[in-house]
């Protein structure tokens, strides 16, 4: 039996990052409302194409929830539309969050239209209830 197979062992580092991600993008979809089955959906998509990415790449690891919500974003986008609305921008067009950086650890959602941090990914709601 494989480390990853036995239930009563620890996720190896890799395992640990695309869950950490999956649960940082659902808490956001969450914190928005939108995290329905057909959505969920698209997070496990997004996890089973970066599990792929992150075994070639183990390095890339502290990368992966930035990707996923990114994937995420781009999949929301050709569905429905624009996600997350940005909560910090009032009047004109509404427009989508940025996550940043495209590829690094730490990944926050920001606007670049009012050039300000809005939040950490999975953080979102502690922004959208402000």
């Amino acid at each position: 039996m494989s480390p990853s197979s036995d239930p009563a062992s620890p996720l190896g580092p890799l395992e640990q990052a695309l869950h950490a991600a999956r649960a940082l993008v659902l808490a956001d979809l969450a914190s928005g409302e939108v995290a329905e089955a057909d959505v969920v959906s698209m997070v496990e998509d997004s996890v089973v194409q970066r599990r792929w990415w992150v075994e070639q790449w183990p390095e890339g690891a502290p990368y992966v929830a930035g990707l996923v919500a990114q994937d995420v974003q781009d999949a929301l986008l050709e569905r429905y539309g624009r996600w997350p609305l940005c909560p910090v921008c009032d009047g004109g067009d509404p427009h989508a969050l940025d996550v940043e950086p495209e590829l690094g650890p730490d990944p926050q959602w920001v606007c670049h239209k009012a050039g300000v941090r809005v939040a950490a990914v999975g953080a979102l709601g502690e922004a959208l209830s402000s």
